[in-house]
């Protein structure tokens, strides 16, 4: 069995598997049950200044006969006294020594407002804390959540507020509602974070009522956008922590959040540079017990692949993430369709001939069977066949021999701009 125990910043918990701040981790209760079922860590509700949330609060979007494949939702923080939740903690981490327990926190962008609840909470045992930057609804309207993690001086700023206060390691949440995410993420660092979570959840709405008009969910006839999250958002989030995960100016350890609903999606952010992972959604749609599977697939998969921690995934396909630009434009796959699998659906055929490089062609054989044909020399390789294919193994994409150099869009533009400077010079000798 490989070592699945990680160490975040310092914090250290038994796997890789934390429940993110959320519904979930609201109460000791339940947090309780998370780490009786195996989570390795949880980040507490966020704490603040208890605030009064509305009813109803919750809605998903369902896709495909699929529940839940993103969900919405515009609950605030925690709206139970800060007492209350403390010695909840207390009480959590006697009974839970060696499982991670952060404690998220959320107050006015104001020195003194950081210094006495950093104080207080850590008072209470936790092992780390990480800085609610993200919210996107009720509480950003107050100054805070996205508010605050829209403007990277403030991130700076307040990081640098809790981190003046802090003894134990301070992670950064950071907002997916902003252009350019690594922007933020710097300046969590340059304010002294240890480490950065993302990401929060995006700007949305889940839906409208086609009989009554209202928005769902709905309080009382009226509506508010809320954060969206789920399956839906996993690839905007592993772009995301990619993104910081490559930049050089970011450089602190990354606790990946955003989609996560099984050890492969854990993998995947891992591998792009999450040194663990948060999850919310999937145990709220299956419960505490998927950390079970999760825990076991990671384990066979490490076993599988020959790695004795989980530590070895981090960062190993980051290197391989780069800008457009970098990317070989001689390099050619085409697609072949398998006739002993496919199914003559003919969905490739309509998919390619309607929206793509109309390169499949409906032929009949000798037997007079029909059967679909690509013609290689016009296939551009674009993958969108195998994409629409419902059958496993009926297309697959083939990689042809290199026919020319590898050749980026960057070395094309520096070779043509050289060649023109190189023209210009032979001009004016020539004049």
């Amino acid at each position: 069995m490989a070592d699945l125990s990680i160490s975040l910043a310092g914090i250290t918990s038994p796997n890789p598997f934390w429940l993110a701040s959320a519904p979930p981790t609201n109460t000791g209760y339940q947090v309780q049950r998370a780490f009786e079922a195996g989570w390795g860590g949880a980040v507490w509700k966020t704490l603040g200044e208890p605030i009064i949330n509305t009813s109803s609060r919750f809605a998903a979007v369902h896709f495909g006969g699929k529940r839940v494949a993103g969900f919405n939702n515009i609950e605030l923080i925690s709206d139970r006294p800060l007492e209350v939740n403390l010695k909840e903690i207390r009480e959590t981490k006697k009974r839970f020594p060696k499982h991670a327990l952060v404690a998220s926190l959320m107050v006015e962008p104001k020195r003194e407002k950081w210094h006495e609840i950093v104080k207080r909470v850590e008072d209470a045992g936790v092992d780390g804390l990480e800085l609610n930057f993200g919210c996107p609804h009720g509480m950003a309207e107050r100054g805070m959540g996205a508010a605050s993690g829209q403007q990277p001086d403030l991130v700076e700023k307040q990081t640098m507020w809790a981190k003046e206060a802090a003894s134990t390691p301070v992670i950064v949440k950071l907002t997916p509602n902003i252009t350019d995410i690594t922007v933020t993420a710097r300046h969590a660092v340059m304010g002294g974070a240890d480490a950065i979570s993302l990401i929060n959840t995006i700007n949305s709405l889940a839906g409208v009522d086609l009989e009554s008009w209202n928005t769902i969910p709905h309080v009382g006839g009226k509506g508010a956008h809320g954060g969206y999250c789920g399956p839906a958002v996993k690839p905007i989030a592993l772009n995301m922590v990619a993104e910081c995960a490559r930049d050089p100016k970011v450089g602190v350890p990354i606790s990946g959040i955003g989609g996560i609903s099984s050890w492969q999606d854990a993998v995947e952010f891992m591998l792009m540079g999450a040194a663990g992972v948060q999850v919310c959604t999937a145990a709220m749609h299956h419960g505490f017990r998927i950390v079970e599977e999760m825990v076991d697939g990671l384990n066979r998969y490490l076993d599988r692949k020959g790695l004795a921690s989980v530590s070895e995934l981090i960062g190993q396909s980051v290197p391989r993430y780069s800008d457009w630009g970098n990317l070989d434009l001689n390099y050619r796959v085409v697609a072949r369709i398998h006739q002993d699998v496919c199914i003559n659906c003919n969905k490739c055929h309509i998919a390619c001939e309607d929206t793509s490089h109309q390169c499949i062609d409906m032929l009949t054989g000798s037997s007079g069977r029909p059967y679909l044909h690509v013609r290689e020399d016009d296939c551009v390789g674009c993958n969108l066949c195998s994409i629409v294919c419902p059958v496993d193994g009926a297309i697959e994409m083939v990689e042809l021999p290199a026919a020319a150099p590898v050749l980026t869009w960057n070395e094309r533009q520096r070779a043509l701009a050289k060649l023109g400077t190189d023209s210009m010079e032979t001009e004016a000798v020539e004049g």
